[in-house]
């Protein structure tokens, strides 16, 4: 049924698959999943951003690829009838002191290839009627999408290129040999010339299992959302965000105009107890136990813990919550929202406490690891697959591998 293994249902995996299957046409491919059903993790909960790379570091992997991958997703969406929208959105200064940080990112969006432009307070209300600014940059090349859409277009191109797809296949034990390697799942055990792992936030989990060494560890951070009730939808017409912390590394909490309808307002960034915890009250000892032990957390904890502690508040604190979204919008009230559906980012970060700040793809003798590909890896999935495809090496793909039931 295959030579090559991927392991990880999500956009990233799915992405890759369709990128192996072009590189290595004769090669047999199967793509594994613990879940029921694809994307139902990080892909299928997060807000449909199409990003358009303005916030990362020139030179970057997040950099390139972001702005790589929005062109290249609006290209699949057109050609495959997904529901898309480049909107645009803008990127707000409130208050006099994000000024220089506004046109330090204006400055990167440039030195990234993008076309903005910084517009003033009389434009913004142009655009955003409800929006209280003196400055922002707007940002024309993000749009939003249905990433669930996305990935079942992959699922079916995928299927239509022959691969084999598994579904509650989790993934129990990998070992890498010489000449192949097994994948020993709940299901079946796969023998196959190599395996590339893509199971997002348990990548560092499968990493350990091939016996590749990484500095870094995935901890969980819940982001939790607000969506405005339909009466309220008028008040946002596309993307608005604020200026980002530099600092920190998330956006804020923003306003998001979703491609099947409806507003959503958030996320903050909570730890998360778990690392499929998408409540509050969602604990696994195992998860949590990981992160106390860890002392890279600890370091973190100690150098961000007031940005920690207001994101905690504003998790149990609704008026907390919207207090920062009245900074864009002054008009919103508590009313106006109600709870949605919450997303779980997993971030990878190292034992000296360094949140890992780009894409990381590492590999062992017969595997490639994709340990850390937090947002914008939705955006940026198509070179991200077809990255990781161009790293698997021209082997002898044997002409069969081996099913163990």
């Amino acid at each position: 049924m295959g030579d090559i293994v991927v392991i990880g249902g999500g956009i990233v995996g799915l992405s890759t698959a369709i990128s192996l299957s072009r590189r290595f046409p004769h090669a047999r491919l199967v793509v594994i999943e613990k879940e029921d059903r694809w994307a139902k993790h990080q892909t299928g909960n997060n807000s449909g951003v199409i990003h358009s790379g303005i916030y990362y570091k020139p030179g970057s992997l997040k950099a390139k690829f972001a702005t790589e991958g929005n062109r290249q997703l609006v290209e699949f969406c057109e050609k495959n009838d997904v529901n898309y929208e480049q909107c645009g959105k803008l990127i707000v200064a409130t208050k006099q002191s994000e000024l220089p940080l506004l046109e330090n990112l204006y400055q990167r969006g440039i030195a990234n290839g993008l076309d903005i432009s910084i517009v003033d307070d009389e434009q913004i209300k142009q655009q955003e009627p409800y929006v209280k600014g003196i400055k922002a940059i707007k940002v024309p090349q993000a749009g939003i999408v249905d990433y669930k859409q996305v990935c079942e277009t992959m699922v079916l191109l995928l299927k239509e290129q022959g691969a084999e797809l598994y579904l509650n296949t989790e993934v129990k034990k990998v070992l890498e040999h010489d000449h192949n390697v097994e994948i020993i799942t709940t299901q079946n055990t796969f023998t196959a010339s190599y395996v590339v792992n893509c199971a997002g936030l348990h990548s560092d989990r499968v990493t350990k299992m091939t016996g590749v060494e990484a500095d870094l560890q995935i901890v969980p951070f819940r982001g939790e959302y607000y969506e405005l009730k339909p009466e309220k939808i008028h008040l946002v017409k596309n993307l608005i965000y604020p200026v980002p912390n530099p600092d920190f590394p998330f956006l804020g909490v923003h306003f998001t105009r979703m491609v099947q309808g409806g507003v959503e307002a958030g996320p903050n960034a909570v730890l998360s107890l778990k690392r499929e915890g998408y409540k509050k009250a969602d604990i696994d000892l195992k998860d949590i136990s990981e992160v106390m032990k860890y002392k890279g957390f600890w370091k973190l904890a100690a150098k961000y813990w007031k940005e920690g502690a207001k994101e905690m508040w504003r998790s149990y604190s609704k008026k907390a919550f919207v207090k920062s979204l009245q900074e864009l919008i002054p008009s919103i009230q508590e009313d106006d929202l109600v709870p949605a559906s919450a997303g779980v980012r997993a971030q990878a970060l190292q034992s000296d406490g360094t949140l890992v700040d780009d894409f990381f793809i590492t590999s062992g003798k017969r595997s490639i690891h994709v340990c850390n590909a937090p947002s914008p890896a939705a955006t940026a999935c198509l070179p991200i697959g077809k990255e990781i495809a161009n790293r698997v090496p021209e082997m002898n793909i044997s002409p069969r591998w081996i099913v163990h039931s």
